[in-house]
């Protein structure tokens, strides 16, 4: 073997690589969004959750992929640890697929014409044509995902049919005879070599195919196969832990270990069982038998099948053992009740993604509403630890903000449809209008900080007013935050009347403040107070008015982009729903102001 072999064993790998990569984005795409919520789903029993890893994981081709959605479904508390535990056993039995796929080169004809056909050196220039066919010159729905497939499925075998080819000299050499029949003996040697390949490649069916390549030179044998294979799953599990690391939850990063000990613990009783059956001379004539690429395939589906069958019941003992690994503590429980953005991983499921942004939202409306409470008792009774709070969580809030702008972003480059986009934008400016809810808290709080400072004191109507006021904003705030969460326009048509109530409120408040200052009933700064406690409630109003106008643009088309003229209208008297709603809320809030 010299070095244009290499080249072309090289260039076979790539080959390899790529046409795995293209069929597996093929079959995501045209999978639909069935299959892509199938993960989001499993959270029935870990045995359900093996069948949908191992599905997700045939149909995408990559076990660390379907693994890295797991993990952002995690990260934004769709599935538990638990429940993915199920998922990554699944994916190792589902990675097995393409392996399976590439025995079709053990294929002898016969001259038989049918068989012929299914040869890979037949199929893969057959299928790169189809592909080719589909992707340029056929103009149906779906035609270039269906193309995509095919060419996949064709480069794929040309990269197979190159190493093949690449690795057949091999056959010749005595060296690298003597060298396999060294390994063979070596199970040790062999796992360490498997595993640090794969990490290398970053592939373990790559690892899997470059073995299956050699057995056409006829210098492999079980003895040799069986623990490279296992060093090729522990490998794929070191990929996975690295990626799970990055940026992610403490149980995302669960998920990386308890891979990690499936795959070790698989290992390690597969080997015990293998070097005992061989002690005891069972099986005499498979250990030095030479092995095709179907026997590999068969190995490696085996050996994921029994590690999860005799797994399964040891789930939560797999959960546990990676809880004492990366330990629960009890900042871990503070930090939950933070503000988080979901995991970009999520991308993959545009309407998982959405829906989690939209809880994360309505999380942070919550936020802001309890910071505009505190914010309002200060006003009264000031103290320092609750001005503390409050300043946290308009720290988060705002670092919530930008990052969730962020997301919704770069979320934005994966929807599909013209209402996923509208949501999308629905919650951008949703985002905007609750952190600004947070900073009339933050001004209120600094009102309280100057009648502290001040020694000023709020007049007993004075007190009464405010509280009135108070009480209907906190109120607007919930209804917005709840029609928010719910998307239910029926519950967002209920803002509008009260906003304007409330702005009756304070235009009446004022000019009653206005008349005390001319009795001399308060002072010039108590009133300044007084008005600029008013103006953020107000303001916050506002803010919920321009939420629940978003909301009920997303289901009547007419307001969307035409808030305002909708707002006069219903200012006009025209709309009875509307009319009967605002009385309702001045006989609550203005009786007796």
């Amino acid at each position: 073997m010299n070095i244009f072999s290499v080249i072309s064993l090289l260039g076979g790998l790539a080959m390899f690589l790529y046409g795995m990569e293209v069929m597996g984005a093929g079959l995501k795409n045209a999978s639909g969004p069935a299959l892509k919520k199938a993960l989001g789903k499993a959270t029935q029993n870990v045995v359900f959750g093996v069948i949908t890893g191992m599905l997700v994981t045939a149909v995408i081709q990559s076990s660390t992929a379907t693994i890295v959605l797991a993990v952002g479904l995690i990260s934004a508390g769709i599935l538990t640890l638990k429940q993915a535990v199920g998922i990554v056993m699944g994916a190792n039995i589902g990675t097995t697929i393409t392996a399976q796929i590439i025995r079709l080169m053990d294929i002898d004809s016969g001259g038989n014409i049918a068989l012929e056909f299914i040869k890979p050196s037949t199929l893969a220039p057959l299928s790169m044509f189809v592909g080719i066919l589909l992707i340029m010159f056929i103009k149906l729905p779906n035609s270039k995902t269906k193309g995509e497939i095919f060419m996949g499925f064709g480069i794929l075998f040309s990269g197979i049919i190159n190493m093949t080819a690449a690795v057949s000299p091999l056959s010749e050499s005595q060296m690298f005879m003597d060298l396999m029949a060294k390994f063979s003996n070596q199970p040790i040697l062999s796992i360490l070599i498997g595993l640090v390949l794969t990490v290398v490649v970053q592939s373990s069916s790559a690892m899997v195919g470059i073995l299956q390549a050699l057995s056409a030179t006829g210098a492999i044998t079980f003895n040799l196969v069986y623990p490279m294979i296992m060093g090729i799953n522990l490998g794929t599990c070191v990929v996975t832990l690295f990626i799970c690391s990055i940026g992610s939850s403490k149980d995302a990063k669960r998920v990386g270990i308890v891979h990690i000990l499936f795959n070790t613990i698989g290992t390690f009783l597969f080997m015990i069982a293998m070097t005992l059956i061989h002690s005891l001379g069972g099986f005499p004539d498979l250990w030095d038998s030479v092995v095709n690429s179907g026997s590999i395939a068969n190995f490696q589906t085996l050996f994921n099948l029994i590690t999860a069958i005799v797994l399964v019941p040891f789930a939560g003992k797999l959960v546990n053992a990676s809880q004492r690994i990366i330990k629960v503590t009890k900042m871990d429980e503070e930090d939950r009740a933070d503000l988080e953005v979901p995991d970009e991983k999520l991308f993959e499921v545009p309407e998982m993604a959405i829906s989690e942004a939209g809880k994360a939202i309505a999380h942070m409306g919550e936020v802001a509403l309890k910071n505009l409470k505190r914010s309002c008792k200060l006003l009264y009774v000031y103290d320092e630890n609750r001005v503390s709070v409050i300043n946290e969580n308009e720290d988060n809030m705002d670092l919530f903000t930008d990052s969730m702008d962020t997301y919704l972003v770069n979320l934005s480059k994966f929807v599909e449809t013209d209402s996923d986009s509208q949501r999308v934008s629905t919650m951008m400016q949703t985002s905007t209008n609750f952190e600004r809810i947070g900073d009339h808290a933050m001004n209120i709080m600094e009102v309280a900080q100057n009648i502290r400072g001040g020694k000023l004191e709020f007049s007993d109507s004075a007190k009464e007013e405010l509280e009135k006021v108070k009480d209907a904003v906190f109120e607007i705030t919930a209804i917005t935050v709840e029609a928010f969460s719910s998307m239910n326009s029926d519950i967002a048509k209920r803002v509008e009347p009260l906003e304007e109530v409330i702005d009756d409120m304070v235009i009446t408040l004022k000019n009653r403040h206005i008349e005390r200052l001319k009795r001399g009933e308060c002072t010039t700064a108590t009133g300044m107070a007084f008005v600029e406690a008013l103006t953020n409630l107000e303001r916050v109003a506002d803010q919920c008015s321009n939420v629940a106008l978003l909301i009920l643009g997303e289901k009547y088309k007419e307001i969307m982009g035409n808030h305002h003229a909708y707002v006069r209208e219903l200012h006009k008297g025209g709309d009875p729903i509307y009319n009967e709603e605002l009385s309702k809320r001045k006989e609550q809030f203005m009786v007796g102001l």
